[in-house]
């Protein structure tokens, strides 16, 4: 993380990061679009969602088709099986960067913390564009123009 990603950060997400990050994918003018997040805060809170969208333009069209019932959409177009598979996936990834002698809490569940069903699109299609297998991320990116 460079000074200027940081400084990218904070303007997009309009406060301070809580959670040390990586950035995983950058817009065509190199800004930051997807972060990958430590799991825990810099406070040492769980931190669930691993990949976080932040490009403007495409947090807004997933916010549009969230609010227009793209959540209940998605649980219904997708098949549950892979669903629950792309949970433990994103899981087992994000608990893999704990450390083997944390003994505090520790964050839970699948795509965005949640252990089954979709929470939240925006952490979906995050993950997707990072390359995860996550066939909500695919049907939200089916639905984007």
């Amino acid at each position: 993380m460079t000074a200027a990603d940081l400084d990218a950060v904070r303007t997009r997400l309009g406060r301070e990061p809580t959670a040390p990050f990586d950035v995983v994918l950058r817009d065509p003018d190199g800004a930051p679009a997807v972060l990958r997040n430590a799991p825990f805060t810099r406070d040492g809170e769980p931190m669930p969602t691993r990949y976080w969208l932040l490009a403007p333009r495409l947090v807004r069209q997933v916010a549009t088709l969230e609010a227009g019932g793209g959540v209940r959409r998605a649980e219904a177009a997708v098949d549950r099986d892979a669903l629950a598979a792309a949970h433990t996936t994103y899981a087992a990834e994000r608990d893999a960067a704990i450390p083997a002698d944390h003994t505090g809490p520790r964050p839970s569940g699948g795509v965005g913390g949640t252990r089954t069903g979709v929470k939240c699109l925006h952490a979906h299609y995050a993950w997707y564009l990072a390359g995860g297998d996550d066939p909500v991320g695919r049907w939200v990116a089916e639905q984007l123009p």
